[in-house]
């Protein structure tokens, strides 16, 4: 999908404790972030292993509508071609994966992310491509990225009720048959997180109960016009990762991680700082 979990355990930035965290039951019934008109046209990484950047760019692409009121289509590509990833975090980089957190490090050290339209994504059938500096002209600047507390439901819905949608990591092998409804078919027992989505919101279904609602990467034909709900549970259950250093990581990790959430979705919830 183009995350391989190696070192999700070991990018993280500054915890971030939601402060004062309101009590769940007083929180808004349903949140979506695509109503405050800071969620960018559903997308498709095609081939490449890409989700990665993709949840990057468009975590960023909100943030910048937050803090100056334009909402601007960014580049995958620039995240793709121009990050490195000698130490093999998350995979050898480009089409073969990486992180979010190693996404936004290296954005911030490149000065900002440029628009879409001066660097298109062009790995599409999956092909890497070089970095392009001379097209590189940063509109969204980022000075740093925050991750919530690891597996903690509460924080990730006052988060989301409160401040904005959030890049995360879920185990997504099961996803290709979704069409539409609350999706509850990933393998709870060992999660594989293999996927980087953007989560936008929460909400109930009078009929199904209660969900996340996530932006997929795979184009608006899939699932619910290019989103899925996954199955909010309450109490929330927790698995094992049985591979959490598949791929190359940049060191050796743990022989196993407790994910928790419907398809881990509570495991790694980050975003960016971006700044004007």
């Amino acid at each position: 999908m183009g995350l391989k979990k190696s070192l999700l355990y070991q990018q993280k930035a500054e915890i971030v404790e939601v402060h004062r965290p309101e009590p769940v039951e007083s929180l808004p019934v349903n949140v979506d972030w695509r109503e405050k008109g800071i969620i960018t046209p559903v997308k498709d990484q095609g081939q490449c292993g890409s989700c990665w950047t993709f949840a990057t760019a468009e975590l960023t692409e909100s943030y910048f509508a937050m803090a100056t009121g334009h909402l601007n289509i960014l580049s995958e590509q620039q995240i793709l071609d121009c990050t490195p990833n000698p130490n093999h975090c998350g995979g050898t980089g480009g089409c073969e994966g990486g992180t979010a957190e190693l996404a936004w490090a290296q954005i911030t050290q490149m000065g900002g992310l440029s628009s879409e339209w001066t660097y298109p994504y062009t790995s599409y059938y999956g092909t890497d491509s070089t970095c392009k500096m001379n097209e590189v002209s940063p509109i969204a600047k980022v000075s740093s990225y925050m991750n919530l507390p690891v597996n903690e439901q509460d924080p990730i819905l006052n988060y989301i009720a409160s401040s904005g949608p959030l890049a995360i990591s879920v185990d997504a092998s099961t996803w290709s048959g979704y069409e539409t409804g609350v999706f509850n078919g990933c393998n709870q027992t060992n999660p594989d997180l293999d996927h980087a989505v953007m989560l936008v919101g929460y909400g109930t279904d009078a009929e199904l109960g209660n969900y996340w609602l996530v932006r997929n990467s795979w184009s608006p034909q899939w699932g619910e016009n290019g989103y899925v709900r996954l199955y909010r549970e309450s109490p929330f259950t927790c698995g094992t990762d049985l591979t959490p250093s598949d791929g190359d990581g940049c060191t050796n990790g743990p022989p196993t991680v407790t994910v928790c959430g419907t398809c881990g979705i509570l495991y790694d919830a980050v975003y960016p700082v971006v700044s004007q």
